[in-house]
């Protein structure tokens, strides 16, 4: 097989401001891999988070020697054991497996067991903004047919987070509520805080306490009044078994996880248990959220916006205009690029055979 790489340069359409940072743009690097005249296509983002830059991934993806597997299936079958981050092993797996299924004449989702094409709503993000343009958010993505709205949290003042979940909840009263504060608060300020959002019709709350510490997390839960979902405490498989039944659900996003068959084993690992799967995702193109795309009937609750976030997406194909992610039944991941022109003005540099 053989592999090249692209790196561009992803706008948000307006600042992204969470608790711990704000996001104007990140760096995506894009994987193809091509093989019997057959191209597969993966994408990974930069994170400071995750201490992942683009010369960093482009390194990494370099590393994981594509050329001495003579096709997808082998390549796969010797990924897991690939010595690179979960976000490098993701991107080269969705590269994989769109490869095979555009060879089969099959979608992603066939592959990976679900034999129809479906649609579920996503969650949309409203950031640590205004309460003027928070509420003018919700009623626009009301408008356009959002069933679910996603709210960060964890300004200074716990204040401002109360009453922008209040603002929101005016303007768009039938929407369903979840809140994000992404690690920001202390036990007991969630004890504290999590009535009143509970009163105000949240849903569900992601990660409230920091990272670190899944007792506190799982404690936590058992006397919430609203579901915890654990997500910067639930990263990998090993994770998720810690807090399977102790909380009441975990957001896998497949750039943490390694891939949708490490989501898939995470599915598996709390069924039964009183945990239920969110599928999450990182500010990426609609080729970097396909894979999560064709898992989404499994999930409980689904936030798979990162390319609803961008002034421009260079990738088409998954849908979520209108509050709906779709797989499309193309063979595949079902996305290709977008106009040409919009992705030359991103395009940072490209990586010829590096694989």
């Amino acid at each position: 097989m053989k592999a090249s790489l692209r790196t561009v340069r992803l706008e948000l359409a307006e600042p992204l401001r969470i608790s711990r940072s704000t996001m104007t743009a990140r760096d995506a690097v894009w994987l193809a891999v091509e093989h019997d005249g057959v191209t597969g296509y993966g994408e990974a983002v930069s994170s400071v988070y995750y201490g992942l830059d683009a010369g960093t991934l482009v390194r990494l993806f370099s590393a994981v020697g594509l050329e001495r597997f003579a096709d997808p299936e082998s390549a796969l079958e010797a990924l897991p054991s690939a010595a690179v981050p979960p976000a490098v092993v993701a991107a080269v797996e969705s590269a994989l497996l769109d490869l095979a299924g555009k060879r089969d004449g099959v979608p992603v989702h066939r592959l990976l067991g679900t034999e129809t094409s479906f649609g579920v709503a996503t969650a949309r993000t409203i950031g640590i903004t205004s309460l003027a343009h928070a509420a003018a958010e919700a009623r626009r993505l009301a408008a356009n047919g959002f069933e679910v709205v996603k709210v960060k949290a964890g300004s200074p003042d716990s204040e401002e987070d109360v009453e922008r979940v209040r603002v929101i909840r005016d303007a768009a009263p039938q929407v369903r509520l979840l809140l994000d504060p992404n690690g920001a608060w202390s036990a007991a300020e969630a004890e504290r805080l999590l009535p009143r959002f509970a009163a105000l019709g949240v849903e569900a709350v992601e990660q409230p306490l920091p990272p670190g510490d899944p007792d506190a997390l799982g404690a936590l839960a058992q006397k919430s009044p609203l579901p915890v979902i654990a997500d910067e405490d639930a990263v990998s498989v090993d994770d998720v078994r810690r807090l399977a039944g102790r909380v009441q659900g975990v957001n896998v996003k497949l750039a943490k996880c390694g891939g949708v068959r490490a989501a898939l084993r995470i599915a598996e690992l709390i069924e039964g248990s009183g945990t239920e799967l969110m599928l999450g995702c990182l500010t990426a193109s609609s080729l970097g959220l396909a894979p999560a795309v064709h898992l989404a009937d499994r999930a409980r609750w689904a936030d798979l916006d990162g390319h609803l976030l961008l002034a421009h997406d260079p990738w088409t194909g998954i849908g979520g205009a209108d509050g709906f992610v779709r797989t499309s039944g193309r063979p595949g991941l079902g996305v290709e690029e977008s106009d040409r022109r919009g992705r030359q003005a991103e395009e940072v540099t490209a990586h010829e055979d590096v694989a």
